[in-house]
């Protein structure tokens, strides 16, 4: 069995040209183009037909996050220009709370320009924006540092206004570094999914942004049933493997929210599922090592739940899916809970064993990545022929390229 750990990531590399690289998504975004990859063997067709290549009376299941507007800028009195990258909630700690606050509220953030802004620390910057027709005064105080950047809090002197209004106003949406371009404005609807319904996120789940309303209508037509997650993506999704080996890579924690209605279908599936995107595939696999947990220790606290990054290999788990989360079904009812709200640093790579997922629809990642070895981790060294095929075949890239269907 393959040790993680001392994967070497120069072994996950390949040649991707600038130009391969999508910097805006196709018109229509059922029109991009469909790699399907089966048990070796690859063709490819447009992704409008996906629900041919999934079988009746399976499970799909996706991840409803809503990319926010995290970007903010504020400038100093001598002009030097403060870019405050929201991260995640600290007051309120909670997503839906802490878009529906007034007043003030605290996150971690990234900032740009940081010494700039360090050269007078604790002084507030402010600017003053218009929400519909009211002006609001928005201030940020530079707090401690922390995992994974500063506390940053947030006050606004309209007591009527949300911080969910005050980020539509003035936020930008954050689209990926590789990029290399600005926001525009057809970003804020061409980088969420159609299914995007809860607020979190600062980066899209990519392999969604393929679908539309006629694909969903025609996957339900097929009768393949449908499940959302929510995992909030996190600014550590683009964050380069830079360890010769994987050990030397610490990924990041992102927040899931799983309805117990979900864990049910998914027992009734017989604990298997179709994921659409990596971090649909993170989530539900931290599911069954949630329950797995809880078989060892039935009561565990919530906030104790979350699956650590090398968990899945030291504190290895082989009962059937099924049971795991039969073990987390009943934990939530225990506790009298409706959803499970927990988070995740898992890391799938080569060595991992799959203990729900099928069938994975997914985009085409950035050479030397994580994602990369969550494909490899499903497909084996197969994912040199489909991104080999790929790129002879002008498929596009990256978050607003095409898409692929691995089935192992």
């Amino acid at each position: 069995m393959v040790n993680p750990r001392n994967i070497q990531i120069q072994d996950y590399n390949y040649p991707l040209p600038e130009e391969r690289i999508a910097k805006f998504p196709v018109s229509q975004r059922d029109t991009s183009k469909l790699l399907v990859y089966d048990k070796g063997n690859i063709s490819h067709d447009t992704f409008r037909n996906i629900a041919n290549y999934l079988p009746t009376g399976a499970l799909l299941v996706y991840n409803n996050t809503k990319v926010i507007q995290a970007r903010l800028h504020f400038r100093k009195p001598t002009g030097a220009l403060i870019e405050v990258f929201l991260l995640e909630p600290i007051s309120p700690s909670d997503y839906e709370s802490v878009f529906l606050t007034k007043g003030e509220c605290s996150w971690v953030c990234m900032i740009g320009n940081l010494k700039k802004w360090k050269t007078a620390e604790g002084s507030p910057l402010s600017r003053s924006i218009m929400v519909g027709e009211e002006e609001v005064t928005l201030s940020v105080t530079l707090g401690e540092e922390c995992h994974t950047g500063h506390i940053v809090r947030f006050s606004w002197n309209k007591e009527d206004v949300s911080f969910a209004e005050l980020l539509d106003a003035v936020g930008e949406l954050p689209i990926p570094p590789y990029l290399n371009r600005e926001t525009q404005e057809s970003d804020k609807k061409t980088y969420q999914t159609v299914y995007s319904r809860i607020k979190g996120s600062v980066a899209a789940p990519t392999a969604g942004l393929h679908f539309t309303e006629a694909v969903l209508k025609d996957i339900d037509s097929h009768g393949i049933e449908r499940e959302e997650v929510t995992l909030h993506v996190g600014a550590g999704t683009f964050k380069p493997v830079k360890a010769e080996r994987i050990e030397g890579h610490e990924m990041h924690q992102e927040f899931i929210a799983v309805k117990k209605t979900t864990i049910e279908h998914l027992i009734k599936h017989g604990g298997k599922a179709i994921a659409v995107g990596t971090t649909s595939v993170r989530t539900l696999e931290s599911l069954y090592y949630m329950g797995c947990r809880i078989m060892r220790n039935p009561s565990i606290a919530e906030e104790d739940l979350c699956i650590e990054q090398w968990e899945p290999y030291d504190t290895p788990c082989d009962v059937p899916a099924t049971e795991a989360l039969q073990h987390l079904l009943q934990w939530l009812e225990n506790n009298n809970l409706t959803t499970l709200h927990s988070s995740t640093k898992i890391i799938i790579a080569p060595g991992y064993t799959y203990h729900i997922i099928e069938r994975l629809i997914t985009n085409f990642h950035q050479p030397q990545s994580t994602l990369l070895l969550l494909v490899s981790a499903l497909i084996g060294d197969n994912w040199h022929k489909v991104y080999k095929y790929a790129l002879e075949n002008d498929f596009r890239f990256l978050s607003y390229g095409d898409s692929s269907l691995l089935i192992p």
